[in-house]
Order: structure tokens, then C-alpha cells, then sequence
């Protein structure tokens, strides 16, 4: 017979005897009928970030939830927003569901920017179980984003009777863009339904979820419901309300140790950690920061956040006892991802302007769905929104994320963030709360067999006693990939059968029992980690243990085979799996005779679709207001490859950008500034750049290149200028998508340069070899009309 025994408070083993709870609170489950289940998920918050789970931040709901219920200590998530939420409502890993990155399309399976129709989500399989269902928040499943479009993926064609939120990931808590209800665009200006005296997302998915509630409570009573909340908090940008904000004054005053020290030893002393467990190294000095006050106040807004969202919950959890339904309602908390080291909006950019007292812009209208990189502009009431240590967060006026010092302590105590399938990207809170289903004798208890995603949908249907389809609308439908954690309610064990398995942007992971095999980006070294002596990964033993290291790259392998991770469009393992990379020249662009049409400032560039590999014909004449955006399915993967841009031009001012692929985390761009030529790369959110001495007249050829060797050079009409040594190669593709004539978005060049003024007669892009990337793979010198972007 097993035995039962905590360590650290942790409980490991149930005992056989407690097979007798498991029938008590069935039967009050039976009484009372089919449970109600809630699953709501935050967004972009560290491990430690929770009251309950060791943070310094008031979070009492959730704390009254966890010592209620129980808490997971090793559940996982997959490091990235949609991935997690696409993993979530299908109970499949993400790329089996299409999204194994973001909202783009890259013409493979598991990279189609939607919801695939061979999955079915959690709503669908118990909407057809007779269970109500509602949905409010951030959807991220989806790239069509107004009713124009193709809209088969959005909530209410997805199994929801009824949904409030918005279509797309971050945006302005205090103006929402992409919001809808049910299936009407709207703003918080022109809803009938809705109308608080000041609007504030996080609260107005909770007031709007406890609408939902108490109209079933009058209508539908008779029938459970699954309700799914999907809050934006506490992803960047930061705002949050004065009131919530004050609280946290003089928290922060002291900078990142030491509250990340206080939170290790607070989760430590709860039982949270193993003593084993060590600090991971920290990633930023208090000493280097140079405006302290603004850094303090970003991390108080980011607190403020969590609170705001712990007080919504805590509206959703006191109608629930209001109504008589709290007892038989299951409620489950988890995180979309690890903390976010993104760093949007704490430089300043050179085209926004200092706060000022009136609108600037015109007014956007209400009525409209909004582009996200509209709201990072201006407000919806016409004023310009403001980035940068030059102005605290928190207003709507402004877009600034609370940076990798305070991811670092929010991740607490493990490694890396956001994008890494190490534990600080992947690993989640997740607290269950089931009144009427857990046993007395876990209650408030740590709960640490491992978990994933798809164990949540499997969950759900094991509570409501729904079947999971074969088929939707004809189509086979992938098989369930959870496992259910039902058993975990009394302590048991969950019977897991396969290891765990991630991969994100080349990242991966696999975990079988204690030991975890993880590699950071597509062609780094595997790294192997004992997790029950040290999960905060500080002791590879990939050496030591060769043998486990190879047999668990091949379990990992053969998985990625199976769901859809392969092919990628991560380049290292592309020449081992047959998806050979071109070395050489493969894009250019030789413009024509003819101007680029005139365009507005509102309407300023145009899409290139390679569907017919034809462009605008054009003389390449640029004059500050138009660019050409390549679709981002179409760009060339630049990652961890030898990289060359290389230009012909005749300039008409001192500063612009040439051609750029920027983003967050990595991205290049060639331009001028000050007349001066200059090539610049962002690797890990770091810029590194060359310039040239001189400035530079008249038909000049440019180029920019990252070699083989690390080095940056850059060559003007031939003369080689010496290179500058950089940390690696670009790890990953850029965020944002390639643009010839401008760098918008997540700007390499910071502050931001403007749009190109003169001539481009060429543009030409180089993979490989840069040493030996001669041969033209592909030349594209007849243009077409493009759509405007």
C-alpha cells in the first residue's frame, strides 16, 4: 500500500484510502447536477506574481481561491500568447491547432495564423453537451480581425452563445480596439449595453462576465454553463487606474533584489520551492538604472494590474455566491506565458510628441475596429500616445512595457521569460477551486505532479461528463492530447502516459518524469536538467548523461514530426529534416521607370503578395511617404544564417531606412543617418551597429551584413569597413515584417529614423555565405499593382 508524505509541504504520493473521498464529492456533484466550470487565464505575469504564489502584490481572491482549492506547482504553459491559447481551447498542442506562433500565415500546418478545422474547442465539445457558454477577453486565435472577413474562427463560430473582448492580443485598457460583442464591432464609446463611468478593460470583463452569469441564472438555470475569461493584464501596455496604482507606493523604492530575494524566501517558507531549488543569476543591476522613479513607477502600474484583475475575479466569485452557484462551480486560474522582458515604448520615439492639452489628431471613429499600431499613435479621442522614460506610465496616453528587470523578479526564481521554453517562459500558476470536489484533506495543499495545457480541456470534459468529438462539420477531428487532473482534486495520481512537449520560435522542451531536455533557439546545444534537485536549470548535464540527452532529442523529434512542428520556419533543422536552405542571392528587386503612386500619409505604402511574384512598377522614387511592406509569410528566414541587404541608391536626405525587419527581440536594418551609412542588427533585444566614417552623395551601393563569424560589415561602393563582433546571429525571425524604404513598429534604430527620401534602384537580399552568395535564385524586375496595407 502507498503511503502519504509531504516534503516542503508538497504533497507527493495519495494514499489508496482516500479513494473513498473521491465518491463523497461525486455525490454531491450528482445532487446538485453537472458543475459549472470558469477558466480564466491571465496574460504576460511571472510564476511569482500571485499573493498565493509568493509575490508582495494583493491578490486576496485568488488567495481565498487557492487556500480553498489547490495549487500546481510544475503546470505548464507555452511561452507565447496565441500558441497558449490555441493549446487551451483545443486540448491539442498548439501547432496540431495551426497556431505554433503568431497570426501569420506561412502555408504550413502548423503555422496557418487560425484556428485549424480539425480541431474542436472546449466551448464546442460542451455546448453540445448542454452547457451554456460564454467567453469575455482577448480571443488571439485568429488573423481575420473585422467583419469583412472571413470570420470562421472567431468566438461565437467557435462554440460561444455569447462573447465580449477583443479580437486580437495587447491594446489600450482604456479604449480596446478589435473589441466586439458576440459578433458586433464596437468601442466603449458606442456599446448600448455597457456604460460605466470610467471604462477600464480588466474591470469591464469582469462586469460584463456577471451579466452573463446572473442572465443565466434567470434564463437558463436549468442548464450548467462554461464560462471563458480571458484577461489582458498584465500585458503591456501599462495602464491601470490612479486608485490601484497608489497602493503600491514605495514598494518598488528599493529596486529588483530586493523584493526578488523576499519573494524566493516567501516561497520557500509557503513550501512552494525545494531548498535545493537556487536563485537564478540576476539579468539586470539597480545600480545601471539611469531614472530610477520612472522604472519604480512602471513596476507599481504593472502591480496595480494584477490587483485590478484580482478585484474583477473577485466580482465574478461574489455573484456566483449571490446567485447559489458558487458551490457547484469549478474555478481554474492559470497564465499565458512566463513574464514578458519585451521592451516596447521605454525608449522614446522621434515622432511622438510631449503630452499636450488637446487633440493633435483626428478623433478615430468609434464605430471602427481598429488596427493595434493605430492605438499605439494616438487615443480614440484624437491624442498622441506617448513612450518613453520621459513620462510615467499608467494614463491612456501612454504605451510603455515594465521591462526585463522586473520580468526577472516576476519570474522568480527561474530562468528566462516570454519566447524560452526554459522554466521562466513556460512555467504557470494554476490554482482549482471546486467546492464541491476536492477533498478536505487537500485543501490549501501544493499539488506537484506536472501538467500541460490539453490536461485543461480533458479536465473539463471529465467534469461535465462530455464526450470528445471524432469529427467536426465532416472533418476528422485530432485526437484529445491531455490528460484529465481530475484525480488531482483528491490527491491522486494522474496517470500520465507521455512526457510533456514544447516548441516556440525554435525553442524546445520535452520533460519525462524528472528530467527535462531544453534548447534555446533552433540550433543551440540541448541542455539536460534534473528538476527535482534543479529546476531553476543552473546544472546542465547533457554531458554527463549523453545517452538520456540522445534518446529524449529523438523522443522530441519524432513528436515534432507528428504535430505539425516540422516543417518550421526556424531554420536550423530544415536541412536535417530535407528543407534545404538556399545559399545565395535569393530576392531581389530592380525597380522600373514609373513613380510610385501618389498616396496619402493615411495610405502610405502597399503589400507585395508573392501569389503572382510580380510588383508595382516603379523608378523607386521615395519621397518620405510611401514604403513597400512584403507580406511576413513571404519573408526569407534570416535566422541564425550568415545575413546581406545590399542597396543602390540616390539619397535626398540625410536620414532614412533603407530596407528593415524589426521587431521586439531581433531584427536589421540598413540606412543613413546624419548622411552616414549604417547596418544595425537586434539579437535578444540587444542593438549592436557599424557606421560608416563618411557621409555619403550621389548613385552610391550600399551594404549590410552579418557573417558566419559573427562580425557586422558594412561595404560602400566595395570599401570594406572593419566589422564590429557581435554575441551571435540573429536567433530568430523578427517580429514585424520586411519593409523596403522604412522601419516601423518595433524599430531597430532607436530612436526611430524616418522613411527614405530618394532613389532606391535596387534591393537585393543574401543568405548563406555572404563570401560566396552570388548566384541569383531569384530575380523579380516586373512589378504589379499592390493592395495598400
Amino acid at each position: 500500500m502507498q503511503t502519504t508524505f509531504h516534503r516542503n509541504g508538497i504533497l507527493l504520493y495519495a494514499p489508496l484510502v482516500l479513494c473513498f473521498l473521491l465518491l463523497c464529492p461525486l455525490t454531491q456533484v450528482a445532487e446538485g447536477g453537472r458543475p459549472n466550470i470558469i477558466l480564466i487565464m491571465s496574460d504576460d505575469m511571472g510564476y511569482s506574481d500571485l499573493g498565493c504564489y509568493g509575490s508582495e502584490i494583493r491578490t486576496p481572491t485568488l488567495d481565498g481561491l487557492a487556500q480553498g482549492g489547490i495549487r500546481f506547482t510544475q503546470f505548464y504553459n507555452t511561452a507565447r500568447c496565441c500558441p497558449t491559447r490555441a493549446s487551451l481551447l483545443t486540448g491539442l498542442h498548439p501547432h496540431q491547432a495551426g497556431i505554433g506562433h503568431m497570426m501569420d500565415e506561412r502555408n504550413l500546418a502548423g503555422y496557418t495564423g487560425d484556428l485549424l478545422p480539425s480541431c474542436v474547442t472546449i466551448a464546442e465539445t460542451l455546448k453540445a453537451s448542454g452547457y451554456a457558454t460564454y467567453g469575455l477577453g482577448k480571443w488571439h486565435v485568429t488573423k481575420h480581425l473585422t467583419d469583412s472577413e472571413q470570420c470562421d474562427n472567431w468566438p461565437t463560430r467557435r462554440g460561444f452563445d455569447r462573447y465580449y473582448g477583443t479580437i486580437t492580443g495587447a491594446g489600450n485598457y482604456f479604449e480596446p480596439a478589435t473589441m466586439i460583442r458576440d459578433e458586433t464591432p464596437l468601442a466603449p464609446t458606442n456599446d448600448p449595453e455597457y456604460k460605466p463611468d470610467e471604462y477600464y478593460y480588466t474591470t469591464a470583463l469582469g462586469d460584463n462576465a456577471v451579466r452573463y452569469l446572473k442572465e443565466h441564472a434567470k434564463t437558463q438555470s436549468d442548464k450548467p454553463f462554461f464560462m471563458y475569461i480571458a484577461y489582458t493584464a498584465a500585458h503591456w501596455p501599462m495602464h491601470a487606474l490612479p486608485k490601484d496604482i497608489a497602493k503600491y507606493e514605495g514598494f518598488y523604492d528599493k529596486g529588483y533584489d530586493p523584493i526578488r530575494q523576499a519573494r524566493f524566501e516567501r516561497m520557500q517558507k509557503m513550501g512552494l520551492l525545494d531548498e535545493r531549488w537556487e536563485l537564478t543569476p540576476k539579468t539586470d543591476s539597480w545600480d545601471s538604472v539611469r531614472n530610477k522613479p520612472w522604472e519604480i513607477e512602471c513596476m507599481k502600474v504593472y502591480a496595480a494590474m494584477i490587483d485590478s484583475m484580482d478585484q474583477s475575479i473577485g466580482t465574478v466569485v461574489n455573484a456566483l455566491k449571490e446567485n447559489g452557484q458558487y458551490e457547484n462551480t469549478v474555478i481554474l486560474f492559470l497564465q499565458d506565458n512566463g513574464a514578458c522582458a519585451e521592451t516596447p515604448g521605454r525608449q522614446a520615439r522621434a515622432d511622438y510628441p510631449e503630452r499636450v492639452d488637446k487633440p493633435v489628431y483626428e478623433p478615430h471613429p468609434a464605430e471602427k475596429i481598429l488596427h493595434q499600431r493605430e492605438e499605439q499613435r494616438r487615443t480614440r479621442d484624437g491624442f498622441p500616445v506617448i513612450m518613453g522614460d520621459r513620462v510615467m506610465p499608467g494614463p491612456k496616453d501612454t504605451f510603455i512595457a515594465y521591462g526585463r528587470g522586473w520580468a526577472n523578479v516576476s519570474n522568480t526564481p527561474f530562468r528566462e521569460f516570454k519566447h524560452w521554453t526554459h522554466e521562466g517562459g513556460i512555467s504557470t500558476p494554476l490554482i482549482v477551486h471546486a467546492p464541491s470536489l476536492i477533498a478536505e484533506s487537500m485543501r490549501g495543499k501544493f499539488y506537484a505532479e506536472y501538467g500541460q495545457l490539453p490536461d485543461i480541456m480533458a479536465t473539463c470534459l471529465d467534469l461535465a461528463g462530455a464526450t470528445y468529438p471524432k469529427k467536426r462539420n465532416d472533418i476528422d477531428v485530432t485526437p484529445l492530447q491531455g490528460t484529465s487532473l481530475k484525480p488531482a482534486l483528491i490527491g491522486a495520481k494522474l496517470g500520465r502516459t507521455t512526457p510533456l512537449f514544447w516548441e516556440h520560435e525554435g525553442n524546445r522542451a520535452i520533460r519525462e518524469g524528472k528530467w527535462k531536455l531544453v534548447a534555446k533557439g533552433p540550433s543551440a546545444p540541448w541542455e539536460l536538467y534534473d528538476m527535482d534537485v534543479d529546476r531553476s536549470e543552473l546544472h546542465d548535464l547533457s554531458a554527463t548523461h549523453r545517452e538520456l540527452a540522445e534518446k529524449m532529442a529523438t523522443q522530441w523529434e519524432n513528436w515534432a514530426n507528428d504535430a505539425n512542428v516540422f516543417p518550421w520556419p526556424w531554420a536550423e533543422y530544415r536541412r536535417r529534416f530535407g528543407f534545404e536552405r538556399r545559399v545565395g542571392l535569393v530576392f531581389e528587386l530592380v525597380f522600373g521607370n514609373t513613380p510610385l503612386r501618389d498616396s496619402s500619409p493615411a495610405e502610405n505604402s502597399f503589400t507585395i503578395n508573392r501569389a503572382e511574384q510580380r510588383f508595382q512598377q516603379s523608378g523607386g522614387v521615395f519621397d518620405g511617404n510611401t514604403w513597400i511592406t512584403i507580406e511576413k509569410s513571404d519573408a526569407l528566414d534570416c535566422s541564425n544564417v550568415a545575413w546581406r541587404v545590399e542597396a543602390e541608391i540616390i539619397p535626398n536626405a540625410k536620414d532614412g531606412v533603407i530596407m528593415s525587419q524589426g521587431g521586439l527581440v531581433h531584427g536589421y536594418s540598413l540606412f543613413l543617418k546624419d548622411g552616414k551609412p549604417g547596418f544595425a542588427v537586434r539579437i535578444d533585444r540587444e542593438v549592436h551597429s557599424i557606421m560608416g566614417p563618411t557621409p555619403i552623395s550621389g548613385d552610391t551601393v550600399l551594404s549590410g551584413a552579418i557573417t558566419p563569424n559573427k562580425a557586422l560589415v558594412l561595404q560602400v561602393n566595395g570599401e570594406t569597413f572593419a566589422g564590429v563582433t557581435v554575441p551571435d546571429l540573429i536567433l530568430a525571425m523578427p517580429g514585424d515584417p520586411p519593409i523596403i524604404g522604412n522601419d516601423l513598429a518595433g524599430a531597430v534604430v532607436v530612436p526611430q529614423l524616418p522613411a527614405f527620401k530618394g532613389t532606391l534602384k535596387r534591393i537585393a537580399l543574401y543568405r548563406g555565405d555572404v563570401a560566396t552568395a552570388t548566384a541569383a535564385a531569384l530575380k523579380i524586375s516586373t512589378p504589379r499593382n499592390g493592395t495598400r496595407h
